[in-house]
């Protein structure tokens, strides 16, 4: 008989009581529970950082954490960062505007990663940027246009905080 427990977590804004199985991970039970899917599992080991999302504001790989080890945990995935409206977030715009992706797959965890990056270090430098995305593997764009977008997205967001945008 396999394991369940019930867990309660809040998930972009949304509360969620689910009963799962204890073995499921945090990625699994977001995708397949949850119907998130813009939350990728890359090498499942913690390594490429597609999985990454937010843990009570903390960047956290997905494929590495149970979802029983999320219980009373606020989760912030790509699918909570555009607006209501469909207004982007900064970074998915300075993304979108610098040809920050190709493919695709690993944007959900860049853009994770970067948020939370940028919430404590809000004028990085470009060696800051790549620091920090060191965890994070892309094999299609050779980061310029990735750490591009970041350093734009940085402006912006200070822009924003000031109220000139």
């Amino acid at each position: 008989m396999t394991e369940t427990r019930k867990i309660e977590m809040t998930v972009n804004g949304v509360r969620h009581q689910l009963e799962i199985e204890t073995r499921v991970t945090l990625a699994d039970c977001l995708r397949h529970h949850l119907g998130l899917t813009g939350t990728h599992l890359g090498c499942e080991h913690g390594v490429c950082g597609a999985c990454t999302i937010l843990v009570d504001g903390q960047a956290a790989r997905s494929c590495l954490m149970l979802a029983v080890q999320a219980d009373g945990a606020a989760i912030a995935t790509v699918e909570g960062l555009a607006g209501d409206d469909g207004t982007l977030h900064p970074l998915q715009q300075a993304f979108h505007d610098n040809h920050g992706l190709q493919c695709g797959f690993c944007t959900p965890g860049m853009l994770m990663t970067l948020v939370e990056f940028l919430e404590s270090n809000p004028d990085p430098s470009e060696t800051e940027v790549r620091e920090a995305l060191s965890g994070n593997l892309c094999r299609c764009t050779g980061y310029q246009g990735i750490v591009a977008a970041a350093l734009d997205a940085a402006q912006r967001m200070r822009a924003q905080a000031v109220g000139l945008s």
